[in-house]
């Protein structure tokens, strides 16, 4: 599939100028039919054909596989969450916490990897923060919080600057201390390739509505195979263990047991459409157009430009004298960007279905 074809897929592009997928990636149309089609079914010809719960649990274990070879893991590696924050929050909930543990964390994550680790504190976990420089890690920092911590937990691309961290030696790093990682990798997701076996890190979590162009409501949390037998989770139900009705149940192989009941099987339908399609695109396609529509906008915005120069992702974050006043007033103008807390800002997004017409509108525009 080309660039061209996809935009032509996402009816979003029909409507504007959209540069805010590091928010919430429009969908294609073809994820839209893969989720209806599948609710139509399952709803309608399920319950009296092969039934509901064996169509539902069917989708759930050919997501697990199709998300498992995406990530270069093992399907029981994989558990099939509702977003990122749910993943992070699953992790945060199941391992055994002692008084004076300590869990660090850099001041680049999202709400989704900080609010875990602050309610933590209520049984006595310290929370240690990384301070950076314009989304920029040093590692003497990451060194000295990793040795007196549990746990690491980071972005692979942050969030509010488009920065590019090198997990796979910082995870390094940490192990050389007996600290685990945990790295927050959905600005990743279908922007760049990943293989969680590269990395290291003890816990990958993610979701399909940012880059891969999904639909909401389908995440993934990848847990190393050793570490899992490890964990309890806090919430355990009938997905959650080998044997529901068993007199002494025990608990799933790896990453499954963070399964809990039933949810919507046609979200992860979805996402296995999403990641097709992306797939069928090509990374070496995405990565360059990214690259290219990325450049071309940090050229055009000078001196305004917060992220760093240099090609890291496709998130661009600039100043703006009035942020919200801005974001209102491009959107009057058929052009979707967001605005930032920190630092106060603005922030666009480019991805392979956007086209340099689009960065130029947004340049004249501002």
């Amino acid at each position: 599939m080309t660039p061209e074809e996809l935009r032509a897929d996402i009816p979003v592009c029909q409507e504007g100028i959209y540069l805010n997928t590091g928010a919430s990636g429009p969908a294609t149309q073809r994820v839209v039919d893969a989720v209806s089609e599948f609710v139509a079914y399952h709803e309608t010809e399920a319950p009296i054909g092969e039934g509901a719960y064996p169509a539902a649990f069917g989708a759930f274990d050919d997501a697990r596989e199709t998300v498992a070879e995406f990530l270069g893991a093992e399907s029981e590696e994989i558990a099939l969450t509702e977003s990122t924050a749910d993943g992070i929050s699953r992790v945060a909930a199941s391992i055994d916490w002692e008084a004076g543990d300590t869990v660090a964390r850099t001041d680049l994550e999202h709400s989704a990897g900080v609010l875990p680790w602050w309610n933590l504190q209520e049984q006595g976990v310290g929370v240690r923060i990384v301070p950076t420089e314009a989304g920029c890690l040093d590692m003497d920092a990451i060194e000295e919080a990793v040795a007196e911590a549990e746990l690491f937990c980071l972005s692979s691309i942050t969030w509010n600057y488009g920065t590019q961290l090198p997990i796979s030696e910082i995870v390094d790093l940490a192990h050389d201390h007996d600290c685990m990682v945990l790295v927050d990798a959905v600005q990743s997701f279908g922007q760049k390739p990943i293989d969680v076996t590269e990395w290291g890190a003890e816990f990958v979590v993610g979701a399909g509505h940012k880059w891969l162009l999904g639909p909401w409501g389908a995440g993934m949390l990848y847990v190393d195979g050793d570490v899992a037998e490890e964990l309890r989770p806090a919430q355990v139900s009938y997905r959650s263990v080998e044997a529901p009705d068993a007199a002494e149940p025990a608990l799933g192989p790896g990453a499954t047991r963070f399964e809990v009941g039933t949810t919507s099987p046609a979200t992860y339908v979805g996402l296995e459409q999403a990641i097709e399609t992306i797939e069928s695109v090509g990374f070496d396609t995405i990565q360059t157009r990214i690259e290219g529509l990325s450049d071309r906008l940090k050229q055009g915005l000078g001196d305004r430009l917060l992220s760093p120069a240099g090609y890291e992702s496709g998130l661009v974050t600039f100043e703006a004298d009035d942020p919200e006043a801005s974001v209102e007033r491009l959107a009057d103008q058929d052009i979707y960007v967001r605005t930032l807390p920190y630092p106060e800002a603005v922030r666009a997004s480019t991805h392979v279905f956007n086209t340099e017409a689009d960065v130029d509108a947004l340049l004249d525009a501002l």
